[in-house]
């Protein structure tokens, strides 16, 4: 006769491993809904000149929740640069744009920048201005343009980076709650 064990699964990273499951099943989950979200709000927004990158709002928030560490947003903005894939623009650029915004999503939130209660908006606006940033000058170098060419770029990164630190700010503080019931 075999026994059946209950298992408690916490949303804390774990200090034994890199990620711990709940941690990759949060991920996977805010991944999932940022691509939908990337593919329908963030396609018929892109009229108005800022095109949500939800994915970057997807791992800010998963970094944020769980205090990720260095490696496991590392970890993070890799997986979701792998999502990205399916629709970006210049393919693979995202692992080296998403790894640095992961990063600075970690930094950021490790260091408690403007404290509880707005920690999670200025730590997003500053990580999807890092990786937008980033992306906009990769990619306009890798076309072969100069670097003012990325200047008309600029409006639309500043635009991506406030509305992902307001949906993160937005969603921060109610699933924190709901996590930890």
């Amino acid at each position: 006769m075999s026994s059946i064990t209950a298992r408690s699964i916490s949303t804390e990273t774990s200090s034994r491993g890199l990620i711990d499951i709940a941690s990759l099943i949060l991920l996977a989950i805010l991944l999932a809904a940022g691509f939908i979200l990337n593919m329908t709000v963030g396609n018929a927004l892109a009229m108005t000149g800022i095109k949500p990158q939800f994915i970057i709002a997807a791992y800010a928030l998963a970094i944020a929740l769980t205090r990720a560490t260095l490696a496991q947003s590392i970890v993070y903005g890799l997986i979701s640069a792998a999502v990205i894939q399916f629709t970006t623009s210049i393919p693979g650029l995202n692992f080296l744009t998403e790894a640095a915004g992961a990063l600075t999503m970690a930094v950021l939130v490790k260091s408690s920048i403007g404290g509880a209660k707005v920690n999670a908006l200025i730590a997003t606006f500053v990580t999807t201005l890092v990786s937008g940033a980033l992306f906009a000058v990769a990619g306009t170098l890798m076309a072969g343009f100069g670097l003012e060419a990325a200047l008309p770029k600029v409006p639309p990164v500043l635009g991506t980076a406030i509305f992902n630190a307001v949906v993160v700010q937005a969603l921060f503080f109610p699933l924190a709650k709901a996590i930890k019931k």
